[in-house]
């Protein structure tokens, strides 16, 4: 239907029954002489607002004044929320034209609004210097008001009652007959007697679509819709056809873009077969796992337009290779940890199979005298080649490896060696893996009691589970992990000795936009089998710093032998809670509280824990937060110090 070249000042929005509302919503008009009234183009939800970023020419300023003359607060604010008018007042329009253009434009977002909140049978009158926006000589009374100033607008809206839903039907398109596996009213929040607001109607179309996607039709929609205003009630009846199609079986897939991967590499990670039944959560899935290979860089999956004759859905997967070469640097701070300073230089595709590499350089100050060896020069360093190969057995196992030469310095030893770590980790499924491996070290330690050569021989299994949302700032999920090893050899213990360590860690969002998060950790270890002094000092367990218990020294929530110098213990066990408040797109407060001890006995026995607490501030990026924390110790003792900041680049946990 054309746009009305003029428009009445008063837009009856009884009955719904413009045709803005059978554009927005389907609704059905009462009485055929209202839909031609107008032809608004509703885009309340993305709307495309006026990008006025220079001067007008010919620019005329005006004055804007909205009354809503009924409604509560919600329906006051998002009508003036609405108003372009009111926004960009500052940037006044070109010309007496555009003035009346974005007046039109006004009363289309204000009905939208309406809409949107649950408002159909309102009313609206628009005046632009006292006069209806249809008078015949518009724009020249518009021209005539600007030589005396700024051109009055006035804009006053009565809601008229709120409507709720009535009857809500989910129709099969085809028989008209009730679709029995559909939503419930609930789930599609359009229950009966609730606020008919047209953002539940919008969002049912794509929940109904995904419903039935869910269960095997790719092809379902929302193929048409009725939404009739009953006014005398103040109900909205809503009537919604759906066309589930037919149901589907996954088909042959097809890889595109793998020429940079050895053949059959990405075909040997699909676990789907053609015959199962098409399931969208299983491709998305598939397509998680795939972009977790660092050669990938983007992966498309695509589905037919239709089924073949015997129901399958072919499926095409679209993958790019990222940059195989890359390199960087990092940096950490802490008045209690010490810093650090790390260059790294990667390959991501070092044969064609997806194989990794990494070499990395670092070097570290700790800042303060070690209590173990005081005249240790501070500075350490790290240089560590790491290697990644996929499908070593199959295609669900990879292995990994590192190797390393380092010197560290800590409060409570001194190290100097060579250690390798290598394994095979198995995926059995998309949150859960698990690690069998070999751990070597030949290293010269120096601790409070003595110096010596310590050669550690471990067979460590691991197990992790993650179905959190974001690896460096999850609002949502859980991640567990666990390690058992055996020592074959063990520095002074020898054989025998077995360390066991798990954490876990929870997230939860308040809200839909992830502004409010709780999340919290716990950790905990202990060892079988050894004796304190029989265990390497590098081996033991330490609680204090910002890895574990911040605002305490680096280790210094430790056992401590007859003059102080921190020794280590058998067993550990941490705890930490954080709200964490996003109080802008990028910017973050996150109060904490921390607490923690490492013991001398095989398991954790409690006594002597620690407590802190502090505030952080996080500065959201596109590659996660950078966190900034100030922790203050609750309890500390006298050797402990008065506060600690931890800067680095992702959440505490």
């Amino acid at each position: 239907m054309a746009r009305p070249a003029r428009l009445p000042q008063t837009t009856g929005l009884r009955a719904l029954t413009l045709a803005a509302a059978v554009a927005a919503l389907g609704v059905a008009p009462a009485r055929a002489e209202d839909a031609g009234f107008f032809d608004p183009i509703l885009n309340f939800f993305n709307p495309n607002r006026e990008a006025e970023k220079t001067p007008a020419i010919d620019a005329v300023p005006y004055t804007v004044d909205i009354e809503v003359v009924s409604g509560d607060t919600a329906i006051r604010d998002a009508i003036k929320e609405a108003s372009n008018l009111e926004s960009l007042k500052a940037r006044p329009p070109s010309g007496a034209a555009g003035l009346v253009r974005r007046v039109m434009g006004d009363r289309e977002r204000i009905i939208a609004a309406l809409y949107a909140n649950g408002y159909y049978g309102g009313t609206m009158e628009i005046t632009v210097s006292g006069n209806r926006l249809d008078t015949a000589n518009i724009f020249d009374i518009v021209e005539a008001s600007r030589a005396r100033g700024p051109v009055p607008v006035k804009i006053v809206v009565d809601p008229g009652p709120l409507f709720t839903f009535g009857t809500v039907q989910i129709l099969d398109a085809a028989t008209r007959r009730p679709l029995a596996d559909a939503p419930t009213q609930r789930a599609l929040r359009m229950e009966t007697g609730q606020p008919a607001r047209a953002d539940a109607i919008v969002a049912a179309e794509t929940s109904l679509s995904n419903h039935w996607r869910q269960m095997g039709y790719p092809f379902a929609k929302v193929a048409d819709k009725q939404v009739v205003a009953d006014h005398a009630s103040h109900r909205l009846n809503v009537t919604l056809l759906v066309s589930t199609g037919r149901a589907a079986t996954f088909g042959d897939f097809t890889v595109v873009g793998a020429g940079f991967l050895t053949p059959g590499f990405i075909e040997d990670r699909i676990e789907i077969r053609p015959g199962e039944p098409f399931s969208p959560e299983r491709l998305a899935a598939l397509r998680r796992r795939l972009t977790k290979i660092e050669a990938i860089g983007s992966v498309r999956i695509r589905e037919a337009d239709q089924l073949k004759p015997n129901g399958e859905l072919p499926i095409t997967i679209e993958v790019a290779p990222r940059d195989p070469r890359y390199i960087g640097f990092s940096a950490k701070y802490s008045n209690t940890d010490g810093s650090s300073l790390t260059g790294f230089w990667g390959h991501r595709n070092l044969f064609g199979g997806g194989e990794t590499l990494r070499l990395d350089a670092s070097v570290s100050w700790f800042g303060q005298k070690s209590d173990a060896v005081p005249d240790a020069d501070p500075f350490g360093y790290r240089l560590a080649a790491s290697f990644t190969k996929p499908g070593i057995i199959t295609a669900q196992d990879d292995l990994l490896a590192e190797v390393a030469v380092l010197r560290e310095v800590t409060n409570a030893y001194v190290r100097e060696g060579f250690t390798a770590v290598t394994g095979i980790r198995r995926r059995f499924s998309e949150q859960f893996s698990a690690q069998v491996g070999l751990d070597f070290e030949n290293s010269t330690v120096q601790d409070a009691d003595s110096k010596g050569d310590y050669f550690i021989f471990g067979v460590p299994v691991n197990f992790n589970f993650d179905n959190t949302d974001s690896p460096l700032d999850a609002s949502r999920g859980i991640r567990a992990a666990a390690t058992i090893e055996p020592f074959a050899y063990l520095g002074e213990s020898g054989a025998g000795p077995v360390m066991a360590k798990g954490s876990l860690s929870a997230y939860h969002a308040f809200d839909d936009e992830k502004r409010y998060i709780i999340a919290g950790r716990v950790a905990a270890g202990g060892y079988i089998g050894a004796d304190l002094y029989d265990v390497p000092a590098q081996r033991r367990f330490y609680v204090g710093g910002g890895g574990s218990l911040r605002g305490y020294d680096y280790q210094s929530v430790s056992p401590r032998n007859a003059y102080g110098v921190i020794i280590g213990g058998l067993s550990f066990f941490e705890a930490s809670a954080e709200f964490r408040v996003r109080v802008t797109d990028t910017i973050g407060i996150v109060p904490f509280f921390d607490m923690g001890s490492a013991f001398a006995t095989e398991y954790p026995d409690f006594s002597g824990m620690k407590y802190s607490a502090g505030i952080g501030l996080r500065y959201y990026t596109a590659i996660g937060p950078l966190r900034l924390d100030l922790a203050i110790p609750l309890n500390p003792g006298p050797d402990d110090g008065s506060y600690g900041v931890y800067v680095s680049l992702g959440q505490a946990f």
